[in-house]
């Protein structure tokens, strides 16, 4: 059987490559963005020159800059998403980490007890029937 501490320590790993992913699709979209970007600034510049490159036309030219515009608009949008997606997962994982610690923890508490337990000779059965003492909270 696994514990509470194994399963929380499995689901870190699998929110750590969600989180991966999550930056490789944003890092590839910035790189979509860059290219996007030069794309547009050498279209500006043919169009600029005067003199468009052989084949093309100002007005093709002015029609691949319209598209790589609206493109660019998109990647960038789709990239601010994918920050926040990044951000959120960063968040999750911090707070799985805690979690899983705190639940380690109380399993390395409950094998040392377990281990005082079988050095002392108190066996869990004779525990369970020893009294307890009374609780002194006042409220």
């Amino acid at each position: 059987m696994t514990s509470r501490a194994d399963k929380l320590g499995r689901m870190v790993s699998l929110v750590k490559l969600q989180l991966r992913l999550s930056e490789w699709q944003l890092a590839h979209l910035r790189q979509q963005e860059r290219n996007l970007d030069d794309q547009q600034e050498w279209l500006v510049r043919a169009l600029n020159d005067g003199k468009p490159p052989a084949g093309s036309s100002s007005d093709s030219i002015a029609r691949r800059l319209n598209r790589a515009s609206v493109g660019a608009r998109a990647v960038k949008e789709q990239a601010s998403r994918q920050l926040d997606q990044v951000r959120r997962e960063s968040r999750r994982v911090k707070q799985l980490e805690e979690v899983a610690k705190a639940a380690l923890a109380d399993k390395l508490r409950d094998a040392e007890k377990r281990s005082l337990e079988e050095m002392t000779g108190v066996s869990p059965a004779v525990r369970e029937w020893t009294p307890r003492p009374a609780s002194r909270n006042k409220t």
